[in-house]
């Protein structure tokens, strides 16, 4: 940069004290041609961008800080953006690890880290990041069911976050060829195809009734031990053993039912 200055500076003084000396006239021509051809190599990167030189078909280095730069006019100063991006992938339909086809899809954040890989170790990094982006995202559906019907089970669905610590991890292995950093990843679409939607909605709503049906036994026998164990203590009433079965059955009646029950008044003895 400082001797293309001053070979311009040079040039010009030459000329202007050259008079008819043809001498210094050639010389400060010279001097002048140097300057001009030397100005070819300044070049401007903008912040969050870079430019890779190539001398000759040979990579020479990288700029990656922001300012007015020079290099050797002959090089080819490639530009490479290093701003995040994001990379919104299709609904693919893939069979999870049930064998159920689903439709899955997932944003990934990423940038350039290493210029001179993303240039010259893939053919097109933005076409490798969608294609491996893709093939990660259905290996990662082919290796976990979309639901936990097992406790011990991880699913798609009801482990959002160590499916994505996964798809990212594996996919940051697939990207490094390229020298890209993947910065985060999330499955922003994920649901059952639509042949099999309906069944599988069935399906849920048949394991939350059982769910639900589960805590109502659990708590409807917990109320009949309080209970027994009241009317025990309390010397209110003896019940012999099968009027406490006849109880125990009435009350788990009563408080498993699904309607509220229609109460019968006793006006006789409690034997009769």
């Amino acid at each position: 940069m400082i001797g293309a200055l001053a070979a311009m500076g040079l040039g010009i003084a030459l000329a202007a004290t050259a008079g008819k000396n043809s001498g210094l006239i050639v010389f400060a021509v010279i001097f002048l041609c140097v300057a001009g051809f030397s100005f070819g190599g300044f070049f401007v990167v903008q912040p969050n961008q870079a430019r890779v030189l190539i001398l000759f078909g040979s990579y020479i280095g990288s700029v990656t800080e922001a300012g007015w730069w020079w290099c050797n006019p002959f090089a080819k100063k490639q530009k490479v953006s290093l701003r995040v991006r994001n990379f919104q992938s299709e609904r693919i339909k893939v069979n999870d690890a049930s064998g159920n086809p689903i439709e899955i899809a997932a944003v990934v954040v990423w940038r350039i880290v290493d210029t001179a890989k993303a240039v010259f170790d893939v053919a097109d990094y933005e076409q490798f990041v969608t294609v491996q982006s893709e093939t990660s995202l259905r290996h990662l559906a082919s290796e976990y069911p979309y639901d936990d019907y097992r406790a011990d089970t991880i699913s798609l669905r009801g482990n959002a976050d160590d499916v994505r610590h996964t798809l990212q991890v594996e996919l940051q292995a697939r990207l490094q060829l390229a020298g890209i950093e993947i910065l985060e990843t999330r499955l922003t679409h994920l649901a059952y195809a639509p042949e099999i939607a309906e069944v599988m909605l069935r399906r849920q709503q048949a394991e939350a009734i059982l769910a639900a049906r589960k805590t109502m036994v659990q708590g409807a026998v917990s109320l009949v031990q309080m209970a027994l164990a009241q009317l025990a203590d309390s010397d209110l009433v003896e019940l012999d053993p099968e009027r406490k079965a006849t109880m125990v059955s009435n009350l788990m009646i009563v408080l498993s039912g699904d309607h509220s029950p229609t109460p019968v008044i006793n006006t006789g003895s409690l034997y009769s």
